[in-house]
């Protein structure tokens, strides 16, 4: 079935006012932290595929966006860089939707009606887009999450969550105008971004992903597998024991604590908590179960 760009299969499913869970790339996906979580929720949920763009040349540069080959005495695989959508059912609660967005590189705003499109077909309850951006934070602290909500409800889970807010004037994504359009369409559209140390690049942020996770498990009832806060601790210690030989890092670190504490005295004061010392003590210790279930 055809929905603007996207080629879904037919007929598409009935789902219970869907949660639309996106993640863009590479925009706002700094050390892969969206996609690492969509991809744990799809395996946590054994998400089925819906469906991805039926033609995703029209929207996106292979030269820039390489495709993936297999050879082994010829061509045996040939994997082509797309936009794909998956979905979960959830017993007596809202169905999950699985959103992988690639951000285009042609025909933007065609891109950009066709995921709408898909979500009012869906009958989106919510649009959640998660991200990561590098900010000026230490890897000693939780880690901060800023977000913005357009939407009554929409705006109720930013405050829940102790998201500061966004103030932002520059360059950015035409791929943005989903939200703006979601929100346009009815649907309660939320972003949240997690801040990531500028000093810390690899290909898996795990802590990264459990921020985030937590935020997901207060506002929405997404379930964290212990093993992820288990891969959080060990890359955090990680962290802490490579930069114990570079004293100049561990200069800096001391400037980022203040920079940090400050920032959260001045949310505290405008009446905006983050996870707190009891909540960062429940979900750094080692859990002998998940917190929620799939």
């Amino acid at each position: 079935m055809r929905i603007g760009g996207f080629e879904l299969i037919d007929p598409v499913p009935e789902l219970n006012e869907p949660y639309v869970l996106a993640t863009l790339r590479p925009w706002i996906d700094v050390n892969n932290v969206g996609s690492l979580i969509l991809k744990e929720l799809e395996r946590q949920f054994t998400a089925f595929e819906l469906g991805k763009l039926a033609r995703p040349g029209r929207f996106y540069d292979f030269t820039r966006y390489r495709p993936a080959i297999d050879i082994e005495g010829g061509i045996n695989e040939m994997t082509i860089p797309n936009t794909t959508v998956h979905y979960a059912r959830r017993r007596g609660q809202n169905d999950l939707v699985f959103l992988n967005l690639l951000e285009p590189q042609a025909n933007a705003d065609i891109y950009v009606d066709s995921v709408v499109k898909l979500l009012t077909t869906l009958k989106t309850s919510k649009y959640i887009l998660l991200g990561s951006m590098y900010d000026i934070v230490p890897h000693t602290r939780p880690l901060l999450v800023s977000g913005y909500g357009m939407g009554e409800r929409a705006l109720q889970d930013v405050r829940m969550a102790g998201a500061m807010p966004i103030t932002y004037h520059g360059p950015s994504t035409f791929a943005n105008l989903i939200t703006k359009r979601a929100a346009e369409s009815g649907i309660d559209a939320t972003v949240f971004i997690v801040s990531l140390p500028q000093y810390v690049v690899m290909e898996e942020d795990h802590v990264g992903k459990v921020r985030l996770l937590e935020v997901l498990n207060i506002l929405y009832n997404i379930p964290i597998d212990k093993d992820d806060f288990e891969k959080a601790m060990r890359q955090r210690d990680l962290i802490t024991e490579k930069l114990k030989d570079s004293p100049e890092i561990t200069d800096i670190l001391a400037q980022l604590e203040n920079t940090y504490d400050m920032r959260v005295q001045a949310m505290q004061k405008e009446g905006i908590f983050q996870l707190g010392s009891d909540m960062e003590e429940m979900f750094w210790k080692t859990m002998e179960k998940n917190i929620g279930k799939a």
